[in-house]
Protein backbone atom coordinates (compact mmCIF):
# COMPACT_ATOMS: atom_id res chain seq x y z
CA UNK A 1 0.00 0.00 0.00
CA UNK A 2 0.97 3.57 -0.47
CA UNK A 3 0.31 6.52 1.56
CA UNK A 4 -2.98 8.83 0.74
CA UNK A 5 -2.39 11.08 2.75
CA UNK A 6 1.45 13.24 2.20
CA UNK A 7 2.92 15.62 4.93
CA UNK A 8 1.23 18.71 5.64
CA UNK A 9 2.78 22.06 4.71
CA UNK A 10 1.97 23.58 7.68
CA UNK A 11 4.22 21.75 9.86
CA UNK A 12 6.83 22.77 7.98
CA UNK A 13 6.46 26.07 9.35
CA UNK A 14 7.65 27.17 12.35
CA UNK A 15 4.93 26.77 15.51
CA UNK A 16 3.81 31.04 15.98
CA UNK A 17 3.49 31.11 19.58
CA UNK A 18 3.03 35.38 20.05
CA UNK A 19 3.41 35.96 23.93
CA UNK A 20 0.30 37.66 25.29
CA UNK A 21 -1.50 39.72 27.93
CA UNK A 22 -4.22 36.65 29.51
CA UNK A 23 -6.74 39.03 31.03
CA UNK A 24 -9.80 37.72 30.01
CA UNK A 25 -11.31 34.45 32.35
CA UNK A 26 -8.58 32.23 31.93
CA UNK A 27 -6.21 30.90 30.99
CA UNK A 28 -4.07 33.20 33.11
CA UNK A 29 -0.51 34.04 31.86
CA UNK A 30 2.34 31.53 32.97
CA UNK A 31 5.28 31.85 35.02
CA UNK A 32 8.55 31.01 33.37
CA UNK A 33 9.52 28.78 36.79
CA UNK A 34 6.39 26.83 35.71
CA UNK A 35 7.21 26.38 31.79
CA UNK A 36 10.82 25.50 32.95
CA UNK A 37 9.61 23.04 35.23
CA UNK A 38 7.79 21.05 32.31
CA UNK A 39 10.80 21.22 30.31
CA UNK A 40 12.49 18.97 32.93
CA UNK A 41 13.00 15.38 31.55
CA UNK A 42 10.06 13.25 31.29
CA UNK A 43 10.08 10.14 33.94
CA UNK A 44 7.73 7.15 33.66
CA UNK A 45 4.18 7.58 35.33
CA UNK A 46 5.12 5.49 37.66
CA UNK A 47 8.91 6.01 38.61
CA UNK A 48 9.32 6.55 41.99
CA UNK A 49 10.30 10.45 41.77
CA UNK A 50 7.32 10.70 40.43
CA UNK A 51 5.05 9.58 42.40
CA UNK A 52 6.95 11.43 44.63
CA UNK A 53 5.99 14.16 42.92
CA UNK A 54 2.39 13.17 42.52
CA UNK A 55 2.35 13.24 46.93
CA UNK A 56 3.75 16.76 46.47
CA UNK A 57 0.91 17.62 44.56
CA UNK A 58 -1.70 15.81 47.21
CA UNK A 59 0.06 17.64 49.75
CA UNK A 60 0.05 21.34 47.79
CA UNK A 61 -4.13 20.63 46.46
CA UNK A 62 -5.26 19.93 50.21
CA UNK A 63 -3.08 23.02 51.30
CA UNK A 64 -5.30 25.16 48.34
CA UNK A 65 -7.99 23.78 49.47
CA UNK A 66 -7.78 23.60 53.27
CA UNK A 67 -8.62 20.31 53.82
CA UNK A 68 -7.17 17.01 55.25
CA UNK A 69 -9.45 14.68 53.06
CA UNK A 70 -7.25 11.79 52.37
CA UNK A 71 -9.05 11.47 48.64
CA UNK A 72 -7.37 14.59 47.38
CA UNK A 73 -5.46 14.16 43.90
CA UNK A 74 -5.18 16.01 40.76
CA UNK A 75 -7.36 14.70 37.35
CA UNK A 76 -5.51 14.35 33.86
CA UNK A 77 -7.78 16.61 32.42
CA UNK A 78 -9.34 19.80 32.49
CA UNK A 79 -12.07 21.37 35.26
CA UNK A 80 -14.61 20.28 32.90
CA UNK A 81 -13.47 16.61 33.26
CA UNK A 82 -14.04 17.52 37.06
CA UNK A 83 -17.21 18.59 36.72
CA UNK A 84 -17.90 15.68 35.24
CA UNK A 85 -15.95 13.82 37.82
CA UNK A 86 -18.56 14.79 40.19
CA UNK A 87 -21.34 13.59 38.25
CA UNK A 88 -20.28 10.13 37.58
CA UNK A 89 -19.16 9.29 41.13
CA UNK A 90 -21.66 11.02 43.52
CA UNK A 91 -25.10 10.20 40.86
CA UNK A 92 -26.64 7.09 39.51
CA UNK A 93 -30.17 6.41 38.81
CA UNK A 94 -32.18 6.88 41.43
CA UNK A 95 -29.99 9.60 42.72
CA UNK A 96 -31.28 14.13 42.92
CA UNK A 97 -29.22 16.69 42.49
CA UNK A 98 -30.05 19.84 43.37
CA UNK A 99 -28.11 22.58 40.90
CA UNK A 100 -28.12 26.44 42.25
CA UNK A 101 -28.53 27.69 38.69
CA UNK A 102 -26.85 31.21 38.04
CA UNK A 103 -24.92 30.90 35.08
CA UNK A 104 -23.38 28.44 32.16
CA UNK A 105 -21.47 26.41 34.68
CA UNK A 106 -25.08 25.71 36.47
CA UNK A 107 -26.22 24.60 32.90
CA UNK A 108 -23.63 22.22 32.08
CA UNK A 109 -23.30 20.70 35.33
CA UNK A 110 -27.11 20.00 35.04
CA UNK A 111 -26.36 18.77 31.60
CA UNK A 112 -23.56 16.18 33.04
CA UNK A 113 -25.98 15.12 36.39
CA UNK A 114 -28.47 14.14 33.62
CA UNK A 115 -26.30 11.86 31.48
CA UNK A 116 -25.87 10.16 34.57
CA UNK A 117 -29.32 9.09 34.74
CA UNK A 118 -30.02 11.15 37.79
CA UNK A 119 -32.93 13.48 38.36
CA UNK A 120 -31.81 16.60 38.04
CA UNK A 121 -33.89 20.01 39.83
CA UNK A 122 -32.73 23.50 39.82
CA UNK A 123 -32.80 27.12 41.49
CA UNK A 124 -32.02 29.90 39.75
CA UNK A 125 -31.93 34.01 40.47
CA UNK A 126 -31.61 37.11 38.13
CA UNK A 127 -28.43 36.86 36.61
CA UNK A 128 -25.49 39.01 38.70
CA UNK A 129 -27.12 37.85 41.95
CA UNK A 130 -26.28 35.23 44.34
CA UNK A 131 -28.34 33.25 46.10
CA UNK A 132 -29.70 33.43 49.97
CA UNK A 133 -28.98 30.71 52.12
CA UNK A 134 -32.79 31.06 52.72
CA UNK A 135 -33.46 30.05 48.45
CA UNK A 136 -31.30 27.35 48.91
CA UNK A 137 -32.52 25.96 51.91
CA UNK A 138 -35.64 26.16 50.62
CA UNK A 139 -34.87 24.53 47.17
CA UNK A 140 -33.41 21.87 49.69
CA UNK A 141 -36.64 21.23 51.65
CA UNK A 142 -38.21 21.53 48.76
CA UNK A 143 -36.70 18.73 46.51
CA UNK A 144 -35.09 16.19 49.49
CA UNK A 145 -32.20 15.97 47.11
CA UNK A 146 -28.87 13.74 47.50
CA UNK A 147 -26.23 16.69 46.59
CA UNK A 148 -26.25 20.02 46.14
CA UNK A 149 -24.01 21.27 43.17
CA UNK A 150 -23.24 25.46 43.79
CA UNK A 151 -20.35 27.47 41.78
CA UNK A 152 -18.15 29.26 43.57
CA UNK A 153 -16.91 32.01 41.32
CA UNK A 154 -19.45 32.23 38.30
CA UNK A 155 -16.92 33.04 35.39
CA UNK A 156 -19.93 33.32 32.96
CA UNK A 157 -21.55 36.29 35.06
CA UNK A 158 -18.71 37.25 38.08
CA UNK A 159 -20.87 35.94 40.61
CA UNK A 160 -18.93 35.12 43.90
CA UNK A 161 -21.58 32.65 45.60
CA UNK A 162 -21.94 32.44 49.59
CA UNK A 163 -20.65 29.49 50.90
CA UNK A 164 -21.23 29.99 54.67
CA UNK A 165 -23.89 27.80 56.50
CA UNK A 166 -24.38 25.28 53.26
CA UNK A 167 -22.72 22.15 54.56
CA UNK A 168 -23.91 22.20 57.90
CA UNK A 169 -27.78 23.10 55.73
CA UNK A 170 -26.50 19.86 53.58
CA UNK A 171 -25.44 17.43 56.05
CA UNK A 172 -28.70 18.19 58.23
CA UNK A 173 -30.87 17.36 54.97
CA UNK A 174 -28.82 14.17 54.66
CA UNK A 175 -27.64 15.86 51.41
CA UNK A 176 -23.81 15.86 50.34
CA UNK A 177 -22.31 19.41 48.87
CA UNK A 178 -20.44 19.97 46.29
CA UNK A 179 -18.52 22.80 44.86
CA UNK A 180 -16.96 24.02 42.24
CA UNK A 181 -14.01 26.98 42.48
CA UNK A 182 -12.75 26.62 39.04
CA UNK A 183 -12.56 29.94 38.74
CA UNK A 184 -12.00 31.63 42.60
CA UNK A 185 -9.95 29.36 44.50
CA UNK A 186 -6.73 31.00 45.16
CA UNK A 187 -8.20 34.62 44.55
CA UNK A 188 -10.93 34.41 46.86
CA UNK A 189 -11.13 32.96 50.67
CA UNK A 190 -12.14 29.31 50.72
CA UNK A 191 -12.21 27.10 53.12
CA UNK A 192 -13.53 23.47 52.50
CA UNK A 193 -13.63 21.16 55.77
CA UNK A 194 -14.48 24.23 58.24
CA UNK A 195 -17.42 25.03 55.00
CA UNK A 196 -17.70 20.93 55.39
CA UNK A 197 -17.77 20.84 51.77
CA UNK A 198 -17.70 17.32 50.45
CA UNK A 199 -16.73 17.58 46.86
CA UNK A 200 -14.30 20.56 45.83
CA UNK A 201 -12.54 21.23 42.66
CA UNK A 202 -10.43 23.55 40.29
CA UNK A 203 -8.77 23.93 37.24
CA UNK A 204 -4.92 24.50 37.05
CA UNK A 205 -5.32 27.33 34.36
CA UNK A 206 -6.77 30.38 36.14
CA UNK A 207 -5.60 31.15 39.74
CA UNK A 208 -2.49 28.58 39.92
CA UNK A 209 -0.94 30.03 36.59
CA UNK A 210 -0.27 26.50 35.09
CA UNK A 211 -1.43 25.69 31.71
CA UNK A 212 -4.55 24.05 31.38
CA UNK A 213 -4.64 20.06 31.42
CA UNK A 214 -4.93 19.35 35.62
CA UNK A 215 -7.83 19.53 37.56
CA UNK A 216 -7.40 19.09 41.98
CA UNK A 217 -10.49 17.77 43.30
CA UNK A 218 -10.77 16.37 46.99
CA UNK A 219 -13.76 14.45 48.12
CA UNK A 220 -14.61 14.02 52.05
CA UNK A 221 -15.29 10.67 53.97
CA UNK A 222 -18.82 11.35 53.62
CA UNK A 223 -18.47 11.52 49.63
CA UNK A 224 -16.36 9.00 49.53
CA UNK A 225 -18.73 6.50 51.37
CA UNK A 226 -21.65 7.57 49.51
CA UNK A 227 -19.28 6.40 46.34
CA UNK A 228 -18.84 3.17 48.27
CA UNK A 229 -22.52 3.14 48.66
CA UNK A 230 -23.27 2.93 45.05
CA UNK A 231 -24.76 0.38 43.34
CA UNK A 232 -23.70 0.15 39.95
CA UNK A 233 -20.17 1.11 38.91
CA UNK A 234 -19.50 4.89 37.42
CA UNK A 235 -19.90 5.22 33.40
CA UNK A 236 -16.83 6.44 33.35
CA UNK A 237 -13.86 3.95 33.43
CA UNK A 238 -11.54 7.17 33.12
CA UNK A 239 -13.33 9.34 36.33
CA UNK A 240 -13.70 6.09 38.40
CA UNK A 241 -12.61 7.52 41.60
CA UNK A 242 -11.83 3.95 42.87
CA UNK A 243 -9.65 3.70 39.87
CA UNK A 244 -8.23 7.05 40.38
CA UNK A 245 -7.82 6.86 44.35
CA UNK A 246 -5.58 3.70 43.74
CA UNK A 247 -3.06 5.82 41.41
CA UNK A 248 -3.09 8.98 43.20
CA UNK A 249 -2.87 5.96 47.08
CA UNK A 250 -5.38 7.58 48.39
CA UNK A 251 -7.42 4.56 49.89
CA UNK A 252 -6.16 3.16 52.58
CA UNK A 253 -4.11 0.02 52.51
CA UNK A 254 -4.51 -0.54 49.03
CA UNK A 255 -1.56 0.86 47.68
CA UNK A 256 -0.74 2.83 44.18
CA UNK A 257 -2.12 0.98 41.35
CA UNK A 258 -1.54 1.86 37.68
CA UNK A 259 -5.21 3.21 35.87
CA UNK A 260 -3.72 5.76 33.31
CA UNK A 261 -0.56 6.96 31.98
CA UNK A 262 -0.75 10.52 33.61
CA UNK A 263 0.67 13.49 31.69
CA UNK A 264 3.70 13.58 33.75
CA UNK A 265 5.43 17.32 32.53
CA UNK A 266 1.87 18.63 32.30
CA UNK A 267 2.45 17.86 36.73
CA UNK A 268 5.71 19.04 37.23
CA UNK A 269 3.79 22.29 36.25
CA UNK A 270 1.08 21.72 38.90
CA UNK A 271 3.65 20.73 41.10
CA UNK A 272 5.46 24.13 40.42
CA UNK A 273 2.19 26.64 40.68
CA UNK A 274 1.40 24.73 44.03
CA UNK A 275 4.45 25.72 45.30
CA UNK A 276 4.42 28.94 44.06
CA UNK A 277 0.64 29.43 45.69
CA UNK A 278 2.59 27.98 48.93
CA UNK A 279 5.57 30.08 49.23
CA UNK A 280 3.19 33.68 49.21
CA UNK A 281 0.70 32.31 51.41
CA UNK A 282 -2.94 31.51 50.86
CA UNK A 283 -3.92 34.87 52.50
CA UNK A 284 -1.09 36.90 50.80
CA UNK A 285 -2.74 35.75 47.39
CA UNK A 286 -6.17 36.25 48.76
CA UNK A 287 -5.43 40.01 49.48
CA UNK A 288 -3.25 40.75 45.88
CA UNK A 289 -5.76 39.53 44.12
CA UNK A 290 -8.40 41.61 45.87
CA UNK A 291 -6.31 44.53 45.55
CA UNK A 292 -5.70 44.18 42.17
CA UNK A 293 -9.42 43.81 41.62
CA UNK A 294 -10.17 46.82 43.29
CA UNK A 295 -7.84 48.64 41.66
CA UNK A 296 -9.22 47.55 38.15
CA UNK A 297 -12.96 48.63 39.40
CA UNK A 298 -11.61 51.68 40.41
CA UNK A 299 -10.44 52.65 37.13
CA UNK A 300 -13.18 51.71 35.08
CA UNK A 301 -15.55 53.49 37.12
CA UNK A 302 -13.33 56.83 36.59
CA UNK A 303 -14.12 56.02 32.61
CA UNK A 304 -17.56 55.68 33.21
CA UNK A 305 -17.70 52.30 33.36
CA UNK A 306 -20.46 50.22 35.22
CA UNK A 307 -20.05 46.88 36.86
CA UNK A 308 -22.46 44.40 35.68
CA UNK A 309 -22.78 42.78 39.33
CA UNK A 310 -24.59 45.63 41.01
CA UNK A 311 -23.49 44.66 44.68
CA UNK A 312 -19.90 44.92 45.61
CA UNK A 313 -19.62 41.73 47.87
CA UNK A 314 -21.33 39.38 45.19
CA UNK A 315 -18.05 40.47 42.97
CA UNK A 316 -15.82 37.80 41.71
CA UNK A 317 -12.33 39.50 41.78
CA UNK A 318 -11.09 37.25 39.46
CA UNK A 319 -13.13 37.80 36.53
CA UNK A 320 -14.79 40.94 36.58
CA UNK A 321 -17.65 41.47 34.45
CA UNK A 322 -18.87 45.23 33.23
CA UNK A 323 -21.30 46.49 31.22
CA UNK A 324 -21.16 47.25 27.44
CA UNK A 325 -22.18 50.72 27.18
CA UNK A 326 -25.41 51.17 24.57
CA UNK A 327 -23.37 52.09 20.96
CA UNK A 328 -20.75 50.23 22.03
CA UNK A 329 -19.08 47.24 19.72
CA UNK A 330 -18.30 45.14 22.24
CA UNK A 331 -15.97 42.78 19.65
CA UNK A 332 -14.55 45.57 18.06
CA UNK A 333 -13.00 47.16 21.79
CA UNK A 334 -11.67 43.90 22.43
CA UNK A 335 -10.11 43.53 19.09
CA UNK A 336 -8.76 47.18 19.53
CA UNK A 337 -7.43 45.84 22.73
CA UNK A 338 -5.45 42.51 21.22
CA UNK A 339 -4.60 44.14 17.89
CA UNK A 340 -2.87 46.88 19.56
CA UNK A 341 -1.92 45.71 22.92
CA UNK A 342 -2.15 41.88 22.31
CA UNK A 343 -4.12 42.46 25.52
CA UNK A 344 -7.16 40.04 25.75
CA UNK A 345 -10.50 41.34 27.08
CA UNK A 346 -13.05 38.79 26.66
CA UNK A 347 -16.78 38.80 26.12
CA UNK A 348 -19.72 37.90 27.97
CA UNK A 349 -20.66 33.76 27.60
CA UNK A 350 -23.80 32.06 28.32
CA UNK A 351 -26.50 34.49 29.91
CA UNK A 352 -23.73 37.48 29.37
CA UNK A 353 -22.99 36.70 25.47
CA UNK A 354 -23.08 40.18 24.18
CA UNK A 355 -23.90 42.28 27.14
CA UNK A 356 -20.44 42.31 29.02
CA UNK A 357 -16.54 42.01 29.21
CA UNK A 358 -14.88 39.80 31.00
CA UNK A 359 -11.08 40.72 32.56
CA UNK A 360 -9.16 38.58 34.69
CA UNK A 361 -7.44 39.24 37.46
CA UNK A 362 -5.60 36.20 38.41
CA UNK A 363 -2.30 34.25 39.14
CA UNK A 364 0.98 36.28 37.49
CA UNK A 365 -1.56 38.88 36.26
CA UNK A 366 -3.05 39.79 39.54
CA UNK A 367 -0.66 42.90 39.57
CA UNK A 368 -0.49 46.70 39.45
CA UNK A 369 1.24 47.19 36.72
CA UNK A 370 -0.72 44.45 34.36
CA UNK A 371 -3.99 45.78 34.95
CA UNK A 372 -3.04 49.11 35.03
CA UNK A 373 -1.51 47.98 31.07
CA UNK A 374 -4.95 46.45 30.83
CA UNK A 375 -7.03 49.75 31.78
CA UNK A 376 -4.72 52.02 29.45
CA UNK A 377 -6.18 49.38 26.62
CA UNK A 378 -9.71 49.21 27.21
CA UNK A 379 -9.53 53.48 27.70
CA UNK A 380 -7.90 53.81 24.04
CA UNK A 381 -9.93 50.85 22.34
CA UNK A 382 -13.25 53.31 23.87
CA UNK A 383 -11.81 56.53 22.96
CA UNK A 384 -11.40 55.09 18.82
CA UNK A 385 -15.67 54.37 19.54
CA UNK A 386 -15.54 57.79 20.17
CA UNK A 387 -16.80 56.62 23.58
Amino acid sequence: MTLDVPPPPSLSLPINVPLKTLTGPGPSNVSERVLQAQSLPTLGHLHPEFTKIMDDIKDGVQYIFQTKNPMTLALSATGHAAMECVMTNMLEPGKKVLIANNGIWGVRSADMARRQGATVVDITTPTGTCFTLEQIAAGIKEHKPDLLFVTHGESSTGVLQPLEGLGPLCHANNCLFAVDTVASLGGTPVYADQLEIDIIYTGSQKVLGVPPGSAPISFSHRATEAFKARKNPPCSFYLDLGWLGEYWNCWPGKGRVYHHTAPVNTLYGLREGLAIVAEEGLENCWRRHKLCADHLQTGLRDMGLEMFVPDPKARLPTVNTIKVPQGIDFAAVSGHCMKNHLVEISGGLGPTAGKVWRIGVMGNNANIKTVSKVLDALKEALEAQGK
